[in-house]
């Protein structure tokens, strides 16, 4: 898996699971041969007879994933002041990530980089701000301000 999956899966990943956690429970059908209340059953049955599962009310499609929100939800909670929204080093860490120059290297080839690799300042600067942008070409919401 490239290392930008990761970068997508944990953003999108954890607000699929904030959304879930946040979600009402969703009414389970009982066992067939079930001692369960057969009125929830049947009504249950009605509504979805014939018909294929759909997907949980509650889940909600990449284009509608907040990454701004994300972030600062799971910055919150990790404890440690990480400057996610500059730095692609902290947002690595963020998002439990390998940080290292190496790892870094290998996203700038995955993203395309030209530049040299051995300024890494350079090159963070740019990787922060194309992860951004195909997190919002993958159907992120993000602000402009963290794509520039």
């Amino acid at each position: 898996m490239s290392i930008f999956s990761r970068i997508k899966d944990a953003i999108f990943g954890s607000a699929t699971a904030q959304q879930s956690s946040q979600a009402p429970s969703a009414v389970v059908p009982p066992a067939q041969g079930s001692a369960a209340a057969p009125a929830a059953t049947g009504t249950i049955a009605s509504t979805t007879q014939g018909a294929a599962p759909s997907p949980a009310p509650s889940a909600t499609p990449m284009s509608q994933v907040d990454v701004e929100a994300v972030l600062t939800d799971l910055a919150a909670k990790k404890g440690q002041t990480l400057d996610w929204r500059k730095s692609i080093v902290d947002l690595m860490k963020l998002l439990d990530l390998d940080s290292s120059l190496a790892a870094r290297k290998e996203l700038a080839q995955e993203l395309n980089y030209t530049g040299d690799t051995s300024d890494s300042a350079s090159m963070n600067v740019w990787l922060h701000k194309q992860v951004m942008a195909k997190l919002a070409a993958s159907g992120g919401k993000v602000p402009d301000d963290l794509r520039s």
